[in-house]
């Protein structure tokens, strides 16, 4: 007897599911790919991988406008994927190349693309959180409608900079989403060995900023939850903070062999894969046939590899390229007042 399969209550219409399917395949399959290329040594310096928490960027950019904000840390490849900047120019940002969405100069960790609002990519820890409240600031200040969405990892909220920049972003009421991707461990320390207060989100309450936990393994109640946020902010409200209780399935990096975790734990959060959930509800409500879903699958593996050869064919920076982009004249259109 063939086994029965469970059909889940659909929440959203057919197209959002695979496109969520295709944008974590995509995220997914570029970090196993980039995590190959750095064992190949084709990949160097620092390389930290987003495997396990696709679903943190999936489902906010099915909410989010073009013209929204995006900011994070250094885990950044599926932001800059998820906002829109091409595989080939992450790849080849990932090499060094001249092609590369910072032109070579910044690496894994440095991914930047203004056309698309895409703000990085920052190494120095906590550094993005005071950046992502005054680029929230810039857009009050010029009367948009703009929200700006701040990621930003488990360890990051022991930085002083992340208050000073919550207690700044409340008073102002700034436009501004808080989000913590709490994947347990900052580096290889575990939240409960920081700090007492392990629910991060509480820490929002000090600054009477609106915050709730949500599931980060669940692309649905991410998408729910940033949508609420988001419309709080727009609507000129102030600000929100989201705990994203999340998990990555690599080390903090490609040189930690993570031992400081069991088998058990990893498995654990492994039966929760976002990627495979999704396509579990994909295929349990019959919402796409095998063939579509090779389809798919197909297409993400073909843009993944061109990206590769893309970056592989891409020419390094030329040595003059030390001596620009020191000092940026900005077409930030400021107001000035006589």
């Amino acid at each position: 007897m063939a086994e029965a399969t469970t059909q889940v209550k659909l929440k959203f219409p057919k197209e959002t599911y695979l496109n969520w399917y295709k944008d974590m395949l995509l995220m997914r399959r570029f970090e196993e790919r980039a995590g190959q290329l750095y064992g190949q040594q084709k990949i160097k310096g620092f390389c930290h991988l987003y495997i396990g928490q696709e679903a943190l960027v999936a489902g906010a950019m099915s909410v989010l406008k073009p013209d929204d904000n995006m900011i994070t840390a250094y885990r950044d490849h599926a932001h800059a994927l998820g906002k829109g900047v091409s595989a080939r120019a992450v790849m080849a940002e990932l090499f060094a190349k001249a092609t590369g969405c910072s032109k070579g100069k910044g690496g894994s960790m440095h991914m930047f693309d203004h056309s698309k609002r895409f703000f990085g990519g920052h190494g120095i820890v906590g550094g993005q959180i005071p950046l992502g409240a005054g680029i929230g600031f810039a857009e009050k200040y010029l009367g948009t409608k703009n929200v700006t969405l701040c990621y930003m990892g488990d360890g990051a909220v022991r930085q002083g900079a992340f208050h000073e920049a919550l207690n700044m972003a409340m008073t102002w009421k700034i436009p501004v989403i808080f989000i913590i991707e709490n994947n347990n461990y900052a580096m290889g320390t575990s939240v409960e060995r920081t700090s007492n207060v392990t629910d991060l989100y509480k820490l929002g309450l000090a600054y009477d900023i609106p915050s709730e936990p949500i599931d980060g393994m669940s692309v649905e109640s991410v998408h729910i939850a940033i949508d609420k946020a988001v419309k709080h902010a727009r609507a000129g409200n102030g600000p929100y903070l989201l705990e994203m209780n999340t998990y990555r399935y690599k080390g903090h990096s490609m040189s930690d062999p993570a031992k400081y975790r069991t088998k058990e734990e990893v498995e654990t959060y492994k039966a929760k894969d976002p990627v495979e959930m999704v396509l579990k509800t994909i295929t349990d409500n019959k919402l796409a046939s095998q063939n579509e879903i090779d389809i798919i699958v197909k297409g993400v593996q073909e843009v993944v590899e061109d990206s590769v050869k893309f970056a592989e064919e891409s020419p390094y920076p030329d040595p003059s390229e030390l001596y620009k982009d020191v000092y940026v004249q900005s077409d930030y259109p400021y107001i000035i007042e006589n």
